[in-house]
């Protein structure tokens, strides 16, 4: 197979953030695969490879970019194409919605269905894949006693949430807000007994969407009660009245309402057994190597052949309402 290389802007500090680690997971799975390193090409770092240098190299066409951070995909795409137009490049997308296209040449990978769903429309001529972000061994419930009545993390919350809901709770409930790096999040969730996220807002501002949502997730695996919002991929796994509860449900009162009766009668949530495979690194694991296997095919095909279906442009989109238009008028 070919080496992969994974493009990150950086492996920390100001780039730290759920999308990275959920990057950095991917690449230790394709590690168990393949031979794949990863590349920063913002953040000079001494023990890892740099853009330039690696473009610098020989034999690139027997290795694969993978590019991810959605802002920066086009620019990354376009440097890369500039430097050899034979590059292979597979975009491996969380969030949808930043508005740029890409060519058929680039398979997409995506982490949600609801991502998959996005794509599958705006580039119906790529190859699309499925291939959802690993939920690691140690989120489970380990049965400890909880003393933690309502948990929320102030990064992504809205303001609602913070300014409103949370300190209505506070008046009658442990509530813990955390507002920096958690070395053990697992052990947290498993102190907790209601886990508040509600990102719509956030998501809204920045004009793309929830791409997984790992958190309630993994708070879910560690048994706790989820209230949540359900937007973008979110709603891959979340089901509200089944397995959680959904989060500004009306009026504050109601929430607090809801929140209360949980708490009254709190048991730790028991997910089935097959809920959570599909997310855990065995299951994930194989479904890579079946991705990889076709990519690499993909990869012989197109470095002999050229890409002969139409592309869906709006020019062609045009067209083809004035055919339908056309029709319609001769019937």
């Amino acid at each position: 197979m070919r080496k992969l290389y994974f493009l990150v802007p950086g492996t920390g500090g100001q780039f730290a953030c759920g999308g990275l680690w959920a990057e950095l997971k991917t690449l230790k799975l394709a590690q168990q695969i393949c031979s794949a390193e990863v590349v920063t090409y913002r953040q000079r770092e001494s023990s890892v490879l740099f853009l330039e240098n690696v473009l610098r190299g020989p034999a690139l066409e027997a290795s694969i970019f993978v590019v991810s951070w959605g802002f920066d995909v086009p620019k990354l795409v376009t440097k890369l194409q500039r430097h050899n137009p034979k590059h292979h490049i597979i975009y491996h997308a969380h969030s949808a919605g930043y508005g740029f296209k890409l060519p058929a040449s680039i398979p997409i990978i995506t982490v949600s269905r609801n991502t998959l769903g996005y794509w599958g429309q705006r580039s119906p001529h790529a190859l699309i894949y499925y291939l959802p972000n690993q939920i690691s061994d140690e989120f489970c419930n380990l049965n400890v006693e909880r003393d933690i009545d309502v948990l929320v993390q102030a990064r992504k919350s809205s303001e609602y949430l913070m300014r409103c809901l949370i300190p209505a709770l506070k008046q009658q409930y442990h509530v813990h807000v955390v507002d920096s790096y958690v070395q053990d999040l697992a052990e947290l969730f498993n102190r907790s007994k209601v886990y508040l996220y509600d990102s719509a807002e956030y998501w809204a501002q920045q004009g793309v969407s929830e791409g997984f949502g790992l958190q309630p997730m993994e708070a879910m695996a560690c048994g706790c009660q989820v209230f949540s919002s359900v937007n973008g991929g979110l709603s891959d796994y979340l089901d509200p009245g089944f397995n959680c509860y959904k989060i500004a449900g009306y009026s504050q009162h109601y929430d607090v309402q809801r929140i209360q009766t949980v708490l009254a009668n709190f048991k730790p949530l028991n997910l089935p057994d097959y809920f959570l495979k599909e997310y855990r690194s065995t299951a994930i694991q194989q479904r890579f190597q079946v991705i990889l296997s076709e990519l690499n095919d993909f990869f012989d095909h197109k470095s002999n052949h050229l890409d002969t279906i139409p592309d869906l442009t709006r020019f062609r989109l045009l067209k083809l309402k004035a055919q339908r238009l056309v029709n319609k008028l001769k019937s």
